[in-house]
């Protein structure tokens, strides 16, 4: 059976940083490339960052430079530091982890305000 679980969501204010880990069981996590997602209310999902098997990485531009993702073959996880947060950063944040197949966490809630 295949697990995503996020954790490290919260409430913090503007400017502060928090850092998502994704946990996975089930899969053979080094050949998978990881993505966190995110969903903010009455907008669609919409990818943030991602991270190939090789190590490889892309970024939404509205996070450039102020997130970063990373993964620790060793422990099955993903990583999403996130720093100099914003209000509009706030959103429920997912794991995803696609080869043959997309799997998804359940997602852990991120709210950035003052």
């Amino acid at each position: 059976q295949v697990q995503l679980v996020e954790s490290g969501g919260g409430l913090v204010q503007p400017g502060g940083s928090l850092r998502l880990s994704c946990a996975a069981s089930g899969i053979r996590f080094s050949i998978h490339a990881m993505g966190w997602y995110r969903q903010a209310p009455g907008k669609q999902r919409e990818l943030v960052a991602a991270i190939t098997s090789a190590g490889s990485t892309n970024y939404a531009d509205s996070v450039k430079g102020r997130f970063t993702i990373s993964r620790d073959d060793a422990k099955n996880t993903v990583y999403l530091q996130m720093n100099s947060l914003k209000p509009e950063d706030t959103a429920v944040y997912y794991c995803n982890a696609c080869w043959l197949f997309n799997y998804w966490g359940q997602g852990t809630q991120v709210t950035v305000s003052s």
